[in-house]
């Protein structure tokens, strides 16, 4: 158990292999993507996202119009924004329509805080997949800074994660202490909470583009809510992936419904890491790397450490129709975090829940269900060629992830 753990982190948490929801709950009066016990608001129909515009449906990639009015600042907090340092014009550095970019920030901080709070503006949301942003803590700043220097300021390609394999890379504390999704908005944590940052530490902006939706130039900022109240709890992101082993429809064909060949398409684009992720998330999840090919998939992970969950999270791509996130699954105990009927991949926001302690033992289970018929119904898989899906980092590949924030006790 401890070499297939071991592999799914290196696998899987070592790129933070994701494009997703968010890193930290979302405000307890935004509108949510799901309830713990169930629905979406906007259920694949056009709808409102971040307060101020509107979405086009399950395939479209709603952002801003406009920028958000922030939530008034509570006592002891400042507000700091940073930007990407250039303009950067988005383009795929192999092959495909997805250019997943790696930016430095420096928030000056002189002395420890907290972030307690987030506000992410893509410049070009209609582009823009996701936003990641991962701290790195001062004794890997010179890194970052040094591999920025050799693009001259303007980033580097980072499929997978940010390359540098900073601290706190692992499912269970993942350096998150942010994220946008098409249905995100302003973040501000609950009053208690917070997510530290030393003095001295840096962010890695980690931004997914999908060239499918043009490539004008684009310079995504963030607005930093920072606070060094002493007695904030620390807020950790806990990683559930899942496989996705989606077959070709009965009657289609193609090169692609071949596994191997579709595995080596997903390599081909995004590199090396990628079979490994897909093998890891099969070793870890089923003790084997042999698929079960169908449209659901789960895998469930034992709690090594005790925690409180305070909010969820799930993210999948087009071809998503449903996921759920359950505590205990099969017994007496069992309980739903997350069940979102209907995926919306428009509103991906974060769902508050009551806390939630969850302890050494306990059991937390993902489960996804795709569904190929989307291709025949959204644009942004019109003209794409059949193929049997495994996770993959393009927007028209798919993934399976729970998300949980937690305090530690």
């Amino acid at each position: 158990m401890r070499t297939r753990r071991a592999l799914a982190a290196v696998a899987v948490a070592a790129g933070a292999l994701l494009a997703a929801a968010c890193g930290g709950p979302a405000p307890a009066s935004a509108p949510h993507a799901a309830t713990a016990s169930g629905t979406t608001n906007a259920a694949r129909a056009p709808g409102t996202a971040n307060g101020s515009s509107t979405t086009t449906g399950h395939a479209g990639h709603a952002g801003r119009s406009t920028p958000a009015t922030p939530s008034p600042l509570r006592a002891g907090e400042t507000l700091r924004t940073v930007a990407a340092p250039v303009s950067y014009t988005p383009a795929a550095p192999t092959v495909g329509t997805d250019d997943y970019r790696c930016f430095v920030l420096d928030p000056r901080l002189t002395r420890d805080q907290f972030v307690t709070g987030f506000d992410i503006t893509p410049g070009q949301p209609q582009e823009v997949h996701h936003v990641i942003l991962f701290r790195v803590p001062p004794s890997a700043a010179a890194a970052a800074r040094a591999r920025d220097a050799e693009s001259g300021g303007n980033g580097w390609t980072c499929f997978g994660g940010t390359g540098l394999g900073s601290r706190g890379a692992t499912l269970d504390d993942a350096p998150w202490v942010g994220a946008w999704a098409p249905g995100g908005r302003e973040n501000v944590l609950p009053a208690d909470v917070g997510i530290p940052m030393e003095r001295g530490s840096l962010l890695i902006m980690q931004v997914h583009y999908n060239l499918r939706h043009g490539v004008t130039p684009d310079r995504t900022s963030v607005s930093l809510r920072l606070s060094s109240a002493p007695r904030l709890k620390p807020l950790e992101t806990m990683l559930y992936p899942a496989p996705v082993e989606l077959p070709c429809r009965t009657g289609k064909s193609g090169p692609l419904c071949d596994r191997a060949k579709a595995v080596q398409d997903v390599s081909e684009r995004f590199g090396a890491m990628s079979p490994r992720i897909v093998n890891g998330l099969l070793l870890v999840c089923t003790g084997t790397l042999l698929p079960s090919p169908g449209p659901t998939q789960s895998c469930t992970r034992t709690v090594e450490q005790a925690a409180t969950v305070r909010a969820v999270a799930g993210h999948m791509h087009l071809l998503g129709s449903s996921l759920r996130i359950e505590l205990n699954p099969g017994t007496a105990s069992a309980r739903t975090l997350l069940d979102i009927k209907v995926w919306d991949f428009d509103n991906q926001a974060a769902v508050p829940v009551p806390a939630t302690k969850i302890k050494p033992g306990d059991s937390i289970r993902v489960s996804c269900t795709h569904d190929q018929s989307w291709r025949d119904k959204l644009p942004d898989l019109q003209g794409q060629p059949e193929r049997y899906v495994v996770w993959g980092e393009g927007t028209t590949d798919e993934m399976c992830l729970g998300l949980l924030s937690v305090t530690r006790p």
